[in-house]
């Protein structure tokens, strides 16, 4: 059972598709169909039925799946861990993080990063943190730079790094704005844009509003802040927004309620082998949250 036939019937697995899988791995079509041919010939069982243009699991596919997930990983691991021996900082780095921390946050580190280690090839994906955790949980992703987990799983280390304060905003136009102090329940009278329901920071806000008995009255959302800002800057609804992103543009509501703040961080997988360029980052995302403690004082 090669490593090559596992990584095509993962892509095909995750895509739903043996074109798309083809895409994701630069191959041909008949490349990838030959590669999981090669596979059912081994396991002696099928593994995908074809119905139309439709591709599923079978019973025996699902069976294979999370065991193909971690054979694939302790390969990595293993190169990982003698690739270590040689002590040098080279090779790739596979790292994801959220649009708005990879605008905001990061670009000075990665700057650094690459200054100060010329031979590791960055592997960057932009994902939601949502996303960027589950690719760790599955071993896809070596580290990943996002908004934390309210409960995190313990399989993951997470390390806090900074914390966005979540500012109550609006148009300088909007109705909220002539107004002084607002009770939390007086936003409720009013839309608001927030970000995706599924997202960390929508079940921390959530979380708020629901302790005091309140239902938000979201009439649009969407996970990209800087896209928040924009629709509550024209007038759509009030929002909730990190402190650095208001800058003059939107009016911040004072509310009668506790700051609303996020925090943000690294996850790494805790069974993983981390290579030495990981080892690098962590080593440099852990000098930025000094510098952030003394800055918080």
């Amino acid at each position: 059972m090669d490593t090559q036939s596992l990584q095509a019937f993962l892509a095909v697995a995750d895509s739903g598709s043996f074109s798309r899988a083809a895409e994701q791995l630069h191959l041909t079509q008949p490349a990838v169909s030959k590669r999981i041919a090669v596979l059912e010939g081994q396991i002696d069982a099928r593994l995908f039925d074809r119905i139309g243009r439709r591709v599923s699991l079978t019973e025996a596919g699902r069976v294979l799946l999370p065991r193909a997930r971690q054979i694939l990983v302790m390969v990595d691991d293993s190169r990982r861990a003698l690739g270590n021996l040689e002590g040098s900082v080279a090779g790739s780095l596979t790292l994801a993080t959220s649009h708005h921390i990879g605008l905001h946050r990061l670009p000075p580190l990665l700057k650094a990063y690459t200054r100060d280690h010329p031979e590791v090839r960055l592997d960057l994906h932009f994902l939601d943190s949502e996303q960027a955790y589950q690719g760790v949980l599955d071993g896809e992703l070596e580290i990943a730079v996002v908004t934390l987990a309210p409960h995190p799983d313990p399989q993951l280390r997470v390390v806090q790094l900074w914390i966005d304060r979540l500012c109550f905003v609006c148009a300088t136009d909007h109705p909220l704005a002539g107004r002084g102090r607002l009770a939390l329940r007086e936003l409720c009278a009013f839309d608001a844009v927030l970000p995706g329901p599924l997202t960390f920071t929508r079940s921390l806000i959530e979380s708020r509003f629901a302790s005091a008995g309140l239902n938000l009255p979201v009439a649009l959302s969407t996970n990209y802040l800087e896209t928040l800002k924009m629709m509550t800057a024209i007038g759509l609804g009030w929002s909730l927004l990190p402190a650095h992103l208001v800058a003059g543009e939107l009016h911040e509501l004072e509310v009668d309620h506790p700051p609303i703040n996020r925090p943000l961080g690294y996850l790494v997988h805790r069974s993983r082998t981390l290579s030495n360029p990981a080892r690098a980052m962590l080593a440099q995302l852990d000098a930025a949250r000094e510098a952030a403690a003394r800055e918080w004082g």
